[in-house]
């Protein structure tokens, strides 16, 4: 079934063990060379607490998004390296509904004064980068990140 309706939460909102046990699914690992085992109530309240100081001290941060009110995943913009990277966490039987919610951000980024343009930083493992490139996006390079390899795209926006 289809969502009729996307909407965004922020992280506060979303149940702690909802959070660790989506981030806990070893489907997420395999495009995700940063995360991290052992994420419990306690994992997910310090990664919640670092997503809302960049709120406050940015006022854009991540939010979580929603289904028809239905806890999905979690992403939004980070500011790092001189501009704003978007990051997508999806639960894997989920990860269908990115293109929607990617288009319902890069719509806010493009929205935004403040956001010239995005940047994604993916895995090498993804292969598929189709949806990322009929975006307008473009390779902009390999980048190392917190020790890991990723491929950076960039979005202009304005």
């Amino acid at each position: 079934m289809t969502p009729s309706e996307i909407s965004l939460a922020r992280l506060t909102d979303i149940a702690p063990a909802e959070i660790a046990a989506h981030m806990s699914d070893p489907r997420l690992a395999e495009h995700m060379p940063l995360l991290t085992s052992g994420w419990d109530v306690a994992a997910v309240s310090r990664f919640v607490a670092a997503k809302e100081e960049c709120w406050t001290r940015d006022s854009l941060g991540h939010w979580a998004f929603l289904a028809d009110n239905a806890y999905v995943g979690w992403g939004g913009f980070q500011w790092e390296d001189g501009a704003w990277d978007f990051g997508l966490v999806l639960k894997p039987d989920c990860f269908g509904l990115g293109p929607r919610i990617a288009r319902l951000a890069l719509a806010f980024a493009v929205a935004d004064p403040r956001i010239p343009l995005v940047t994604f930083l993916l895995p090498p493992s993804r292969r598929n980068l189709g949806a990322l490139k009929r975006l307008g996006a473009t390779f902009a390079g390999k980048v190392e990140h917190a020790g890991a390899t990723f491929l950076k795209y960039r979005l202009e926006t304005q």
